[in-house]
């Protein structure tokens, strides 16, 4: 386990990052032009708790040797991601559209389990500006029990041996825990297998997928979907899932990669707050970052009377804040609503 951790912080954006670059008085985030920082928070784990120091970037070349990797996470930090993923640029932002073929999602449940209506809602999230779609058939919600893979399969395999013939642009990521899924899946050139265990739940799972050097969602989540919720606790969220993903990315390598912290997954309403709000730490993996907070639990916690069935506006309040901390990839149901958010929220930030 690390004792510093590095978080880029006081970010710019659009003319204002390209000037401040230009001078040397900002860092661009990802070879960005379009957002940079001025500003590392050097984490550190202590016998009493955690410490927070804020450092100018030009004195972290005055920093002792004790913080060597912090000098080490800037390096990744400041890097291009590299484009692995046909048609996605991970310079800008790109949303990944669900589709839940399930009778019992908590949002969706059975809506798009028939062929024409899961074929029409593709469509329909690809038109409206999805890159990626999603493809489920076992409900992760809180509380969900693990079904047969027979049963998933029986879900999937019509959207999934379809879905290249229609959509030769789009990604086909699939959402599952399971290995005998994840094999038949790329056998229809599915480009992105996206596990919430964090290739936990099979054994196998790991080692398959790394072998395979296809893309893959690296995913954290405490226990499983039906216990995950049970009073989570950790030391230090923060720190505790970028130790996890370290831990991960060491056994299965760092090639073809997204990092996805898990919101709502094993995860308190303070937890999620936490991620959401500090989760440019991320970027010290060297990695893109997807984020799904669609309809999550956290938004109605805080709405209470406000609340509503599809949250949009809490979606779309927190997919803003993450776009300012240099979020990639957003895991969304309401793909239009979503699409002209960010349209709108980034001609305003890159206007002079």
């Amino acid at each position: 386990m690390r004792k510093y951790y590095t978080r880029p912080c006081n970010f710019y954006y659009g003319y204002a990052a390209k000037k401040l670059i230009q001078k040397n008085k900002a860092l661009p985030l990802n070879d960005r032009r379009d957002i940079a920082f001025d500003t590392i928070e050097i984490l550190s784990r202590e016998k009493k708790g955690v410490k927070s120091k804020l450092v100018n970037i030009k004195e972290i070349k005055n920093l002792n040797n004790k913080f060597f990797i912090v000098k080490q996470d800037l390096k990744k930090i400041i890097k291009k991601r590299k484009n692995f993923l046909k048609h996605v640029n991970f310079t800008k932002p790109s949303i990944m559209g669900i589709l839940n073929l399930t009778p019992d999602s908590f949002s969706d449940g059975g809506k798009f389990n028939k062929k024409n209506k899961s074929v029409s809602q593709i469509k329909k999230m690809i038109d409206s500006g999805a890159s990626i779609i999603d493809v489920g058939g076992e409900s992760t919600r809180p509380g969900s029990k693990t079904i047969n893979p027979r049963i998933e399969w029986r879900r999937l395999s019509g959207v999934v041996k379809n879905f290249k013939k229609n959509f030769k642009k789009i990604n086909l990521s699939v959402d599952t825990r399971k290995l005998e899924i994840m094999r038949k899946s790329l056998k229809y050139k599915t480009d992105l297998i996206n596990d919430v265990s964090g290739f936990n739940y099979d054994k196998e799972s790991m080692s398959f997928i790394k072998k395979s050097h296809k893309a893959k969602v690296l995913h954290h989540m405490i226990g499983t979907p039906n216990t995950m919720q049970n009073n989570p606790r950790y030391n230090n969220v923060l720190l505790d899932v970028y130790d996890y993903f370290e831990k991960k990315l060491k056994k299965v390598g760092s090639m073809n990669v997204l990092i996805d912290p898990g919101i709502g997954f094993g995860k308190t309403l303070k937890h999620n707050l936490t991620l959401i709000s500090k989760i440019s730490l991320f970027h010290s993996l060297g990695l893109p970052i997807l984020v799904g907070t669609s309809r999550k639990r956290f938004i109605g916690q805080i709405s209470d009377v406000y609340d509503s069935k599809e949250r949009a506006g809490g979606t779309i309040a927190s997919v803003l804040h993450l776009l300012l901390q240099g979020v990639q990839v957003f895991r969304v149901h309401n793909v239009l609503e979503v699409k002209q958010a960010l349209l709108v929220f980034e001609k305003i930030l890159n206007e002079k």
